[in-house]
């Protein structure tokens, strides 16, 4: 509502209409007249009074039926009409209160009383107007929650999706920063490290599914958690293989002194595990090969299944050192022991002849930390 309340004047009788405009006037309100209810009815949609001062007894359309009219309208059902007659007051009441009036006046005009009533509605009208703003505000602020709301459970759905190849501190990072063009292809140096069961072929070939189906469940259980610890990320479960990298998506201070630790704290881990399954008859040890080089990382796949994983020779190495690795030991290359410091017992066992590589492969036995 402006600083100066409207009010709408309705009134066959000129006089009637100057005399309500010009004491509404000098006390400070704004007033537009009509001289007839179809008049009243255009008025109500292009000055939108705060008000209605309405003549009962009008050619055409009534005062009632006028005001039945405004009721009727969403738009001006909350509007407040005052019904001004000269006819019975007891009678116009009820006929008033039907139509749905708010107030009475009666001829000739008492002004004290006009002004009264004029006061007392507007203040009805403003508290009518602050709880339609709020109602406003509410439904705007509800819609903004359920974008907010939809927001977040996308970005939930992200994290969750992310959560599958990265350690949560490296997922929650990314949606932090809105990097998403971290999963493009980028090329990077990073430390690779394959872990394998021995034995198992010979294992799966004897033992039932659901067997094997336990052990691949205790043994992705406790190497996952350990790969987690070290802030790991994981390529890929292949079988009883598992194919983790570090330093990247995001960079990683220390990351093959990171992946050593993994694949020592793995070994450890292990020992329990093989001696509960060697009492069930199942013969499994593991080896873990750990090579350092660049590669392609990113994103592959079609829509519908991304994977997130590392492309290159870095790969097929740490494959390769796994495969070398017997009775539980782990391999590493010899960018790995260089890089790796003091902190660490590293040993020479080559150079190995591997698969697909000309020339011997110097490695070296990753045999703990030095004291």
């Amino acid at each position: 509502m402006s600083s100066a309340p409207k009010v709408l004047v309705v009134d066959d009788t000129p006089n009637n209409v100057k005399l309500l405009a010009d004491l509404l006037g000098v006390k400070g309100y704004a007033v537009a007249t009509a001289a007839n209810g179809e008049e009243a009815l255009a008025k109500l949609a292009a000055e939108k009074p705060d008000i209605v001062l309405l003549d009962v007894m009008m050619p055409g359309l009534s005062g009632y039926d006028v005001c039945r009219r405004i009721r009727a309208d969403p738009a001006t059902a909350l509007l407040p009409v005052v019904l001004v007659t000269s006819l019975d007051p007891m009678q116009e009441r009820i006929k008033g209160i039907e139509a749905g009036a708010d107030d009475f006046l009666s001829k000739p005009i008492n002004q004290p009383e006009l002004f009264a009533r004029v006061r007392s509605l507007l203040r009805v009208k403003s508290l009518q107007d602050e709880v339609a703003r709020q109602a406003d505000a509410l439904k705007e602020w509800n819609l903004k929650l359920e974008e907010r709301v939809k927001a977040q459970v996308a970005e939930l759905d992200r994290l969750g999706q992310l959560k599958r190849f990265f350690s949560p501190a490296v997922a929650d990072a990314i949606v932090a920063a809105d990097q998403q063009s971290i999963l493009a292809p980028h090329r990077r140096e990073i430390c690779y490290v394959f872990t394998d069961l021995r034995g198992f072929t010979a294992f799966t070939d004897a033992a039932e599914p659901e067997e094997v189906e336990a052990v691949l469940r205790e043994y992705h259980a406790a190497m996952g958690a350990i790969i987690l610890r070290h802030e790991g990320t994981i390529d890929r479960f292949a079988g009883d293989g598992i194919l983790i990298f570090f330093n990247d998506p995001l960079p990683m201070t220390g990351a093959t002194q990171h992946a050593a630790r993994m694949g020592l704290e793995m070994q450890a881990s292990f020992a329990p595990l093989r001696a509960r399954w060697l009492k069930l008859g199942y013969d499994l040890d593991l080896g873990i090969g750990i090579a350092q080089g660049y590669a392609t990382l990113g994103a592959f796949g079609f829509e519908g299944r991304w994977d997130y994983s590392a492309i290159g020779s870095v790969v097929n190495l740490a494959a390769r050192l796994c495969a070398e690795a017997q009775q539980g030991r782990i391999l590493v290359d010899r960018k790995t022991s260089v890089a790796l410091d003091d902190g660490f017992v590293l040993e020479p066992v080559g150079p190995l002849s591997l698969k697909g590589y000309p020339q011997p492969v110097p490695a070296f036995l990753l045999k703990g930390v030095s004291s």
